[in-house]
């Protein structure tokens, strides 16, 4: 995942959140913890839908592990890569500092991620995205 939070505090009242999320019934929920093991990071929990998630989160280390993972992806190829990139460029420069052409980047990744996902609710379009990065369409 690929997500713009909103912040009470700094200057700028948004930050970017990079995440890979990894689920399970919550009956074969050791092999997350396998997982986890593996990597070494992420928290592990339960959701209240029977489903248990291993989530890891932050753009260095989301970026590391998608290195690692890139060659053994079948189903998701194009989320992995777009978050990547993504996180590349988050982990390179601080949030402070991308200039428009990087900001106007990764609300393009943002959009070829959520257009990969299955979720039925309702998507942001470019000219949504822009705005909230205070970028014009």
């Amino acid at each position: 995942m690929l997500q713009i939070k909103k912040r009470k505090d700094g200057a700028l009242k948004r930050r970017f959140m990079t995440t890979i999320c990894f689920y399970q019934d919550t009956r074969h929920e050791k092999e997350l913890y396998w997982i986890q093991k593996v990597l070494g990071i992420g928290y592990v929990s339960r959701r209240n839908d029977g489903m248990t998630e291993l989530r890891v989160n932050g753009h260095a280390q989301v970026r590391n592990i998608l290195r690692m993972l890139m060659p053994h992806i079948r189903f998701k190829r194009a989320q992995a890569r777009a978050l990547y990139t993504a996180a590349h460029i988050l982990s390179e420069s601080p949030h402070k500092k991308l200039g428009e052409k990087q900001l106007r980047r990764l609300a393009a990744l943002m959009l070829v991620i959520q257009n990969e996902n299955y979720a039925t609710r309702r998507k942001r379009t470019l000219p949504e995205l822009l705005t909230v990065l205070g970028l014009t369409p």
